[in-house]
């Protein structure tokens, strides 16, 4: 399959490079910054993006690709860093900016522009830069100018080379879906109409081949990701994959039913449910660090999988729905991107396990994820689930966690899914949830006065759970909301609701 190659110099909108050419169905793939021009050509590129990253180009340090890749004969973007890095190579003057930029910025099209086309007069860009191009090189013309004079654009189209000093991917800059278009479809000559669904055929024979006749255990959460990952495999292995269903103490409402009702009866699939509640909620006593709560569940649910493993005979893969988010905001396995948080279905598994691991989705997004459970027939219901963490409501409460504070959050979790469901919203959100704080406020519940529990309500609208903005939620949904759980829940009196983006936040607070 043709594809464009991105290479990782460590931008944390590398990833958005990917989303935004999928979203025009143009397959690509994320290497890192040094990869081998051999791997390259092995993947048959229509073209390569360089991306941003936080680096300078005369850092001692600085990520340098293979000189190789300007030589091969195919076009090639680079983006911010990866304009810098061009205008070094080809003998360009690159100096560190007056001001650094960041944000949002005013520039002006030039005209005859082949990675400009269709994009005229001035438009507002995302910036995020130290450094800057002072001199293009030799041969490349300047398409793009801000504040006067700054270059933010250039090019050479005989050597098939695209440069752009600011963002396309990300969505404040306008026109930058079409700016990436151009360069795919007009320069690269991508014609193919890729979708998640073509995978499905290469998907369950990657699945068939790798599990040899071994028996594959899923853990099944009964989200999207995992529920399709199910799915997949057991198109690909029938009986031989096995689910199982880890009950840790931290789940919502009614989840562990749920599984039971679609999987096992309704599916018919092999579930086993294991109650490591008790396990769980032992050792995350006293603990309130979100990264050590992240890591003990991630720990201790390995753990519960290798006993019940070395239950199931020929027992020698474990399924995980890991998806491309997951993977980036843990470690960047592509190049040198910052770690923002770990997840605890990311990075392989302890040796003494001595299972492979099997991730049929980790380079989809969640969008691309229930476009491919659709063609695999999955309910809507469970497709069109909002994201739930591995960690569960762990991570919802803020500080210790313990049986009393879940029961809490839980309750007070139902009720605004009850209240967003009622009023037609659910499928509007990309993700809604409370938060437990720790802190307790002074408040008058009838005649007396409480001092009790605050929760958060977070109410998300993205595409890919990359960026997100908080969803305008009516103010009587709200006061609903918020009147049901201050009277229904024992030991709340306070609401309040979270309007902050990401970024500058992540979507969950821990």
């Amino acid at each position: 399959m043709d594809q464009i190659l991105i290479l990782d110099f460590g931008s944390q909108y590398t990833q958005l490079i990917a989303r935004r050419l999928r979203g025009l169905r143009v397959y690509c793939e994320i290497l890192p910054f040094n990869a081998p021009v051999e791997e390259m050509l092995s993947r048959s590129p229509k073209g390569i993006i360089l991306s941003g990253g936080p680096s300078s180009v005369y850092d001692k340090a600085a990520p340098k690709p293979d000189p190789a890749i300007f030589t091969m004969g195919l076009p090639v973007l680079g983006v911010c860093y990866g304009m810098q890095l061009m205008a070094q190579v080809y003998g360009g003057n690159v100096s560190k900016a007056a001001k650094r930029e960041y944000g949002l910025g005013r520039l002006k099209v030039l005209k005859g522009s082949r990675l400009l086309k269709g994009v005229s007069g001035g438009i507002n860009v995302w910036m995020s830069h130290g450094d800057e191009v002072k001199r293009a090189p030799r041969g490349f013309r300047v398409t793009a100018r801000a504040a006067g004079s700054d270059i933010s654009a250039m090019e050479s189209p005989e050597r098939g080379l695209y440069a752009v000093q600011f963002h396309p991917e990300v969505h404040h800059t306008e026109k930058g879906t079409k700016i990436l278009e151009n360069f795919a479809r007009g320069i690269c000559r991508y014609t193919e109409r890729w979708t998640p669904a073509s995978f499905l055929a290469e998907s369950v024979a990657e699945i068939k081949k790798r599990a040899a006749g071994k028996t594959v255990i899923c853990g099944l959460s009964g989200g999207v990701d995992s529920s399709v990952a199910a799915v997949l495999a057991h198109k690909a292995i029938g009986n031989k994959l096995r689910c199982i269903f880890v009950d840790t103490g931290v789940l919502r409402h009614g989840d562990r039913e749920r599984m039971k009702e679609v999987f096992r009866d309704k599916f018919g699939y092999s579930l086993k449910i294991v109650d490591a509640s008790a396990l769980f909620l032992g050792r995350l006593k006293g603990v309130t660090s979100p990264e050590r709560k992240r890591k003990i569940i991630g720990h201790t649910f390995i753990e519960v999988f290798d006993k019940e493993a070395r239950k199931v005979r020929d027992a020698a893969w474990l399924l995980q729905g890991t998806l491309y988010p997951d993977v980036i905001e843990s470690v960047s396995v592509k190049g040198p991107s910052a770690v923002i948080k770990s997840h605890h279905n990311v990075g392989g598994l302890p040796k003494k396990m001595n299972m492979g691991l099997i991730e049929p989705l980790r380079y989809f997004f969640k969008d691309e994820v229930r476009e491919l459970g659709r063609s695999l027939k999955i309910p809507e219901p469970v497709l069109m689930q909002h994201p739930f963490p591995g960690p569960g409501l762990a991570i919802r409460v803020l500080g210790e966690v313990t049986p009393d504070r879940l029961k809490l959050l839980r309750e007070a979790d139902r009720l605004m899914r009850e209240e967003i469901q009622a009023a037609g919203w659910y499928s509007k959100i990309w993700q809604a949830f409370c938060v437990l704080l720790p802190v307790r406020s002074v408040g008058v519940m009838g005649d007396e006065r409480s001092y009790e529990y605050t929760i958060a309500l977070r109410c998300v609208s993205s595409v890919d759970g990359m960026t997100a903005d908080w969803s305008r939620l009516p103010h009587d949904l709200l006061q609903k909301i918020s009147a049901r759980i201050v009277s229904e829940v024992r030991g709340v009196n306070r609401v309040v609701y979270d309007i902050t983006s990401k970024p500058p936040a992540t979507i969950e607070w821990e």
